[in-house]
């Protein structure tokens, strides 16, 4: 039940400090002294104790008469409100009060601007845009308005439990090593003495890793083909599928491909450095087939900037979820068959077929490790790769036909 006000204003004092409950955790706390202050206890949604139960604390509302029990109890809602988003509203209160006085410039999102605008030039569109979008999705939002030179690994803590609560896990970790990285700036640009989020290893499970089942049995390959085949679906989406498992490359270096990288007379595609993975220039070499497809699509979209544009402006590149929700469509589920897959499907059946290793990783474009080799050799064991690229589209087309694989060069 409720205080009334005649009630809260005939408490006595007594020899020892006791409480007058007002209901929903809050209270009203009479000191010997003749005192009286509202309490609002509550359990921390972020602090657990020994027995891993959430940790009680409390926290000072007001005193009486400054503050009569009306007050109080909006007061008391205003942190139940806070509480169901997952905040401590002691620390939000705390927040409110630094953040009166905190210079602007060294708030947690202004040193993570800041940060952001220091080395993201050097980093591809692709991965820059994903940091600040985690940013400001998932971190700005909560410890935004924070100096950043008072945050604590609990708090940082309780943010990044709200990913792992929507089973992001894997965001959660990046999202906690991009913290640590906007903590070091703000240390070494003297905003701040520590980084607290070294204190949090271990405290977000590992993320699970998938392997993704790919399709390598010659008979599935030639069913996954012909499934293409009959796709329904849009002209550049059923061309960007068709040429996947042709040049298998990494589906954001298909679905960004540009008319000005091609030279269809040659049968080449070279894709800069800017757009791939190491940073590197690159060639693949095209089949008869890959380059029949490319000058089918050409008719629709060789007018524009793009290959495969978006359905929705012609100045941006296709979703990077097209190819996967057209393979969702064909019947094939994500634990069986992705876009990214068309390249480990590649790579196992040229090794078995006797091809040079060297010329298959070439051809998939992994890490060099000498990256001075890497930069002059995008060329290297080009006419070999000319001939592999164009047996693995006769292998394919044998495949749509029925056939079975059959060792198409062996190594010496």
């Amino acid at each position: 039940m409720s205080l009334t006000d005649v009630a809260v204003r005939n408490a006595k004092p007594r020899e020892k400090a006791h409480k007058l409950a007002d209901g929903g955790g809050l209270y009203l706390l009479v000191t010997p002294e003749g005192g009286k202050y509202w309490r609002f206890k509550y359990r921390s949604p972020v602090k657990r104790n020994k027995k891993g139960k959430p940790k009680e604390k409390l926290m000072a509302l007001g005193v009486y008469p400054a503050m009569r029990a009306p007050k109080a109890r909006e007061e008391r809602d205003a942190a139940k409100q806070v509480l169901k988003g997952g905040r401590d509203p002691l620390v939000v209160k705390q927040v409110a009060k630094l953040s009166a006085t905190v210079d602007a410039g060294n708030t947690f999102e202004a040193v993570g601007r800041e940060w952001f605008a220091k080395f993201s030039p050097k980093w591809k569109k692709n991965h820059s845009t994903k940091i600040i979008r985690r940013l400001e999705r998932d971190i700005f939002p909560w410890l935004g308005a924070r100096p950043v030179a008072a945050i604590s690994a609990p708090e940082l803590l309780a943010v990044l439990r709200r990913i792992e609560d929507r089973e992001a896990i894997d965001t959660a970790h990046r999202a906690h090593q991009n913290c640590g990285q906007v903590f070091r700036y703000a240390i070494a640009t003297g905003r701040a003495e520590r980084d607290p989020s070294p204190d949090l290893r271990g405290a977000i499970p590992p993320a699970e890793r998938h392997s993704y089942a790919s399709i390598k049995e010659p008979q599935a390959i030639g069913m996954l083909l012909r499934a293409i085949n009959g796709y329904h679906g849009s002209l550049v989406a059923k061309s960007a599928l068709r040429l996947a498992p042709l040049v298998f490359v990494r589906p954001g270096e298909l679905r960004a491909a540009e008319w000005t990288e091609f030279d269809l007379d040659a049968g080449e595609w070279q894709i800069p450095g800017e757009r791939m993975k190491m940073g590197v220039k690159y060639i693949v070499p095209l089949s008869t087939q890959a380059v029949a497809i490319l000058r089918e699509i050409q008719t629709v979209t060789g007018s524009g900037r793009y290959v495969f544009p978006s359905v929705r402006s012609v100045r941006r590149s296709m979703s990077e979820n097209i190819i996967n929700a057209a393979l969702r469509s064909l019947g094939y589920p994500k634990n069986q068959m992705t876009g990214h897959v068309f390249r480990s499907m590649a790579s196992t059946l040229l090794n078995e077929q006797g091809w040079n290793r060297d010329v298959i990783e070439r051809q998939l474009a992994h890490a060099e490790r000498d990256a001075v080799r890497a930069a002059y050799n995008y060329a290297e064991h080009l006419p070999e790769r000319r001939r592999m690229m164009q047996a693995w589209a006769d292998c394919l087309d044998g495949l749509v036909a029925g056939a079975n694989v059959t060792p198409i060069r062996r190594v010496a």
